[in-house]
C-alpha cells in the first residue's frame, strides 16, 4: 500500500509540474485563438453526445436514483446542448486579461500601471457534477489559467469522457498540458492540496464536508464555494401572490443546486396564509415539509399528511438538495434576521415584503453573498447575472464573493516604467 501511495504521489506531482509549466503557454494566446478552442470543444460536445451519455450512464448505473446527487450527475441531450451554448457564450465574452486597472505617474517620473493577469494554475475539487468539467475548463482557459480537475468517483467515467474530448482539441495546438484530470480516488486529493509549488489556488465545489476538508488540509490558498443554506423570509407586509410564485420557484425549479430554498421563514401575522402559499409544493411537487409547531398546526389538514412533519432542530441549517423544506415562524423581522444569522451559509437570502423599511433593513443587515427582495433565489447564477458560465458561488469575503466568472479568475500585477531611475540611499 505504501508503495502504491508513493507511486500515486509521484505521478500526480509530475503531472502538476507539467501543468504549471504549460500554463506559461497560455499568455501567448490571443482572445481569438482561445475562442476558437472553446467553440471547437462545443462542437465536439454536440457531435459526441452519444459517447458522453453512454459514459455518463455508467456512472448513473452505480448510483441510487433517489440520491440527491443523482440529478447533479445526470447528463442529457438538452443539458449537453445547454453546456455547448454556455461554452460559446464564454468564447464570445470580452477577455478579462490585460485590462488596465490603474495608470498614473509619480512625482519622480516613474510611470505606474496595474494590469489584470491570470491566477496561474487553478485546482477545482468537485462532486458529482460532470458539467463542471466543461464550465471550469472554459472559464480557466478564457481567463488564461491552466486547470487541474479533481472530480469524485461518482462521475469517474463522465469526467474521463469529457476531458478526452477537451484534450483532442488542445492536443492539435500543443496545449494538452493546460488541462489535467486528476485520479478520481480520494487518496489523490491531499497531494493536490499540498502542491503549493505548482498550484496557485484551490476552489472546492460541493458539500460543506468537502469544503471543510479542503480548507483544513490545503497548503494552497482556497476560495470557498458551493454549500448554500438558503432562506426566504415572508414579512408581515408580503404580497401573497408574489410569495406563492417565489417560494415555489426557489424550491422546485431545481432542487439539487446550491441556490435552492431550504427554509421558509414566515411572520406569525401571516401564518394562516401558509397553506395557500405552499399549495403547489404539496400538490404538484410533493415537497416534504418540516414545520415548527406553529406552522405545523396551521398546515395540518391543509397539506398532504404524508409530506408534513414536525421540525427537529436539524431541519434548520440543513442544505437539503432534495424536495424537502423547513418552515420557521417568527414574531418580527428581528427574529427572522437572527434566525438567518444563526443558520445561513452566507450564500443567498431573500425577503418578500412591501414595507420599504423592512426591505432596506434586510438588504443592509443580512450577511450573504447575494441578498434579494421580492425575487427567487434561483437567480444566484453567473449566467443570470450576465457573467456567463460560473466556476462557483463564493461564500467568503476575500478575493471574490458571489458568482465567480472570468473577472474573478484574475489577479493583477504592477508595471513600473522608468528611465534610469534609482532610489536614493536612506
Amino acid at each position: 500500500m505504501v508503495q502504491e501511495m508513493n507511486a500515486l504521489e509521484t505521478s500526480i506531482s509530475q503531472q502538476l509540474q507539467a501543468v504549471s509549466e504549460a500554463s506559461r503557454l497560455l499568455v501567448k494566446l490571443n482572445d481569438e485563438e482561445i475562442g476558437a478552442i472553446l467553440n471547437e470543444v462545443a462542437d465536439l460536445a454536440i457531435e459526441e453526445t452519444p459517447y458522453i451519455l453512454a459514459e455518463n450512464q455508467k456512472d448513473l448505473d452505480r448510483m441510487d436514483p433517489t440520491n440527491p446527487k443523482y440529478d447533479r450527475l445526470l447528463l442529457s441531450p438538452k443539458r449537453l446542448s445547454d453546456i455547448a451554448a454556455d461554452l460559446r457564450k464564454v468564447a464570445a465574452l470580452p477577455s478579462p486579461l490585460n485590462i488596465t486597472l490603474e495608470d498614473r505617474a509619480l512625482p519622480n517620473g516613474l510611470a505606474l500601471s496595474r494590469m489584470t493577469v491570470p491566477l496561474g494554475v487553478i485546482g477545482i475539487v468537485f462532486e458529482s457534477r460532470p458539467n463542471v468539467t466543461f464550465d471550469v475548463f472554459a472559464l480557466c482557459l478564457k481567463s488564461g489559467n491552466a486547470s487541474v480537475l479533481k472530480g469524485s468517483r461518482d462521475a469517474h467515467f463522465s469526467n474521463i469522457a469529457i476531458v478526452k474530448l477537451i484534450q483532442q482539441v488542445l492536443y492539435k495546438r500543443d496545449l494538452a498540458g493546460v488541462c489535467y484530470l486528476a485520479p478520481s480516488e480520494r487518496e489523490a486529493l491531499p497531494f493536490i492540496l499540498n502542491a503549493d509549488q505548482y498550484v496557485n489556488t484551490i476552489i472546492p465545489r460541493g458539500s460543506q464536508g468537502l469544503i471543510n476538508f479542503v480548507r483544513a488540509n490545503s497548503r494552497v490558498p482556497v476560495i470557498e464555494t458551493g454549500a448554500g443554506i438558503v432562506h426566504t423570509y415572508f414579512d408581515k407586509s408580503g404580497d401573497l401572490a408574489k410569495g406563492k410564485a417565489i417560494v415555489e420557484n426557489a424550491k422546485s425549479r431545481r432542487v439539487s443546486v446550491c441556490n435552492a430554498l431550504d427554509t421558509l421563514i414566515i411572520h406569525e401575522d401571516r401564518i394562516d396564509e401558509l397553506p395557500e402559499m405552499l399549495v403547489a409544493l404539496g400538490q404538484t411537487h410533493q415537497c416534504e415539509v418540516f414545520a415548527d409547531p406553529a406552522a405545523h398546526a396551521v398546515l395540518q389538514g391543509h397539506y398532504p399528511a404524508d409530506l408534513l412533519q414536525i421540525a427537529a432542530e436539524d431541519a434548520f441549517g440543513t442544505e437539503f438538495l432534495a424536495m424537502k423544506m423547513s418552515v420557521k415562524t417568527v414574531k418580527n423581522l428581528d427574529e427572522a434576521l437572527n434566525h438567518i444569522a444563526q443558520y445561513s451559509s452566507k450564500h443567498s437570502e431573500a425577503i418578500i415584503a412591501e414595507d420599504a423599511h423592512a426591505m432596506a433593513r434586510f438588504l443592509q443587515e443580512v450577511d450573504a453573498a447575494v441578498v434579494y427582495t421580492n425575487t427567487s433565489t434561483a437567480f444566484t447564477d453567473g449566467g443570470q447575472f450576465g457573467l456567463g458560465a460560473e466556476i462557483g458561488i463564493s461564500t467568503q469575503k476575500l478575493h471574490a464573493r458571489g458568482p465567480m466568472a472570468l473577472r474573478e479568475l484574475t489577479s493583477y500585477k504592477w508595471l513600473v516604467k522608468g528611465d534610469g531611475h534609482i532610489r536614493a540611499s536612506s
